[in-house]
This record gives C-alpha cells, structure tokens and sequence, in this order.
C-alpha cells in the first residue's frame, strides 16, 4: 500500500484521540477495501484459468472445443468432494463460457465480481455483452441493477432509437451522454411499480408511484438525474401550472421536465410543455445553465401527430412511451436484428 493511502500523521494528544480514533478506522476500511478488489481479482482470473483448461481437455488437440455436459457433471461432483461448494455444475458452465467470451485474459475487467460476470454471461449477444459490461464498468452498478437493466433489455431499447455505426459505438462505449437526446429512452419501463397492464390509475397515481419507488424510477432514467420536485408551480400572468416532475441533469447541466400521461399523448400536451420550457429558459435558468429538456411521457402516441406537433420546435422536446410490464425480448430482438442487417 503506497504512502498516499495513509492518513496524516496524527497528535497523540488526549483532545485529539476521536481523529486517532477516526484515522484508524478509515485505514481499516480503505484496507479491507483493497484487499477485497484484490480477491475479486485473482478469483476471476482463477476462474478464467479454470475455464481454459476445461476448453482444453475438450478440444483435445483440436482446434474448436466440442462441449460435454457429462464432464461438467462429473467434474463439478468431483471438485465438490474435493474442495467443497463453488464448483456447481453451472458455475464450470460459467467459467468456461469466461474463458471463450474473453480469450484474451487481460481484456478482464478488474472493476466487475463474478456475479456482475455470470449475469452478463447469460447472453450469446456480443454487442449486447460488451455494452453491459462498459454500462457496469462506468455506472459502478451493483449486481441487482445489473439484473434489472438487463431484465428491462436497456440495451435493445436504446438500440433501436439508434443508426448501425451508433449501436456499434453503443456496444463498444456505453450509453454516452452528450447531448440531450442521448438520455432519452423509448419505451420507458415501470414495471417496478407493480401496476398490472390492464389496471385503471390516474395520473396522480402513477407520479405518487414513481416518487415512492425514486431510487428505481433514476435508475431508470439513467445516469446523471437529480430529483428537485414534484408538481413544480410555475405562475405566468397570473395563472398556474404544475408540471409533474422536474429533475436536474448534473452532466448536461439543464432542467429535464417531465409530463405524465395516463392515455395517449395528445398534440395540446406538445404545446403545453413548450410553455413550461420557455419558462424555465428565461425564468429558472441560471446563466451556466443549458437549454432546459423536456419529455412527455403516455402509455400511447401517434407518431404521425407527434411529427406534426413538435416539428420546428426549437425546445429540447421529446415524447416517449411509458410501459408497465417488461418488453418482449423477442420482438425486440427481431428488430434489432433487422436494423443491423439492413443497414
């Protein structure tokens, strides 16, 4: 451990003991945090190592591997006897899946457990692969987000609003944020909220929803979101309107305001957030402000009309779906699939 981890040399004056006390413990604690970065890496080495000699004896001189499930059944009840748990058959399934997704050990990423790398595993997408595994790298997602984005197939849902080239550079970057239209989704999923498809909720209802499940709903939204309030007043000419959401973006450095609907968007709904977004360029912005951002979130649009009703807006404006159940894999998949091959 270099001299820059330490903390200052301390006095060991009585007055000074809770510093002491303080100083030892963040020692401590960057030290366990080391030593745990350290074990997560030998032991997904260790486990690349493992899955290459399981390619090997496979291959047997040949050049490509002929996969047998009998010998991960009987190595897997082998190990077990002889080093205890971790070695179930699934796991040696992962561990060679490793070894051919990532030949190249060095290419291994020292920021991911083996957790985050038997999650990502699940999927034979290359493009689909890498694009989670720069998502967890730059976000620090935990496993349980990791489930979650990849559940809600993030990855397809912010391909298919893309060009060939930009879901190639997706894959190989991760979801970059320059530009407003690079946090925008469509569709958005909720199906944390629980509400089943076919129920009856206000619009009320589904934004206390939303607020009750926050830290779900950012994760959602994407990097960047920083909540500042709900059902935000804004007075003009002596009348008052409310817009449902109003967040922050620390890397755009701009309002994002969100208007929920229940039903279809409708083109009156375009021009209503217009109005709250000339508002807030000339009332809310701070002069190191950008031009504020808006989305009309509905469970339905035409999008026929929504070209009609934002065409020649010069506002950040967006209008997005919403969904409460989880998108079909499959039909996703079609379609990206047909994109990259048409293009």
């Amino acid at each position: 451990m270099s001299q820059e981890f330490f903390p200052k040399k301390l006095e060991t004056t009585p007055s000074n003991y809770t510093a002491l006390k303080e100083g030892i413990g963040a020692l401590l604690n960057l030290g366990r945090q080391q030593a745990a970065r350290q074990i997560n890496s030998i032991l997904i080495q260790t486990y690349w190592h493992i899955g290459n000699h399981i390619v090997e004896y496979e291959q047997g001189g040949q050049d490509k591997a002929t996969y047998g499930d009998a010998l991960l059944e009987t190595l897997s009840r082998d190990l077990i006897a002889d080093f205890d748990k971790g070695f179930s058959r699934s796991n040696l399934i992962y561990m060679r899946k490793l070894y051919l997704a990532f030949p190249i050990r060095e290419t291994l990423s020292h920021k991911l457990t083996w957790s985050h790398y038997f999650e990502i595993l699940k999927t034979d997408e290359v493009l689909e692969r890498d694009f989670y595994l720069n998502q967890c790298e730059k976000e620090n997602w935990s496993v349980r987000e990791l489930k979650r984005q990849m559940k809600s197939l993030l990855f397809h849902r912010l391909a298919l609003s893309k060009s060939k080239s930009e879901v190639l550079e997706l894959a190989k970057q991760g979801a970059q944020v320059q530009q407003s239209k690079d946090i925008i989704k469509d569709p958005y999923v909720f199906e944390f909220l629980g509400i089943p498809q076919q129920a009856h909720y206000l619009e009320g209802e589904l934004e206390e929803k939303l607020i009750l499940n926050l830290e779900k709903f950012l994760l959602e939204l994407g990097k960047g979101f920083a909540f500042i309030g709900r059902q935000y007043k804004i007075s003009i000419s002596g009348r008052h309107f409310f817009v449902d959401l109003v967040f922050y973006h620390r890397i755009l450095k701009c309002f994002v305001l969100i208007d929920l609907k229940r039903g279809e968007v409708e083109h009156q709904d375009i021009g209503q957030m217009n109005l709250y977004l000339n508002y807030f360029r000339k009332e809310e912005n701070q002069a190191d402000d950008n031009l504020p951002i808006g989305l009309v979130l509905g469970a339905y649009k035409d999008h026929i009309l929504m070209e009609y009703a934002t065409d020649h807006i010069t506002n950040h404006l967006f209008v997005s779906k919403y969904q409460l159940y989880l998108p079909n894999k499959e039909e996703l998949t079609q379609e990206l699939e047909k994109l990259l091959n048409d293009a």
